[in-house]
């Protein structure tokens, strides 16, 4: 099977528990790099995200558009 995708929320909750993780000083140091790696995958994620669900609506938009003339 596949990997599951993640979802944007999800990815921003965990974004969260890492910034405070690292803002509580709760993560080892040996762990700082690895929770830094993560949270630029997830910001990256949620980026690709919000760029997909923007060119989705455009397109949704003129569709609406053009159906409308």
């Amino acid at each position: 099977m596949g990997k599951k995708e993640a979802k944007y929320s999800e990815a921003v909750d965990e974004l969260n528990q890492i910034l405070a993780d690292l803002e509580d000083e709760r993560v080892d140091v040996d762990q700082v790099s690895e929770k830094v790696k993560k949270a630029i995958e997830l910001i990256k994620l949620c980026r690709q995200k919000i760029e997909n669900t923007e060119m989705e609506v455009k397109k949704i938009v003129k569709d609406f558009e053009k159906s409308q003339e």
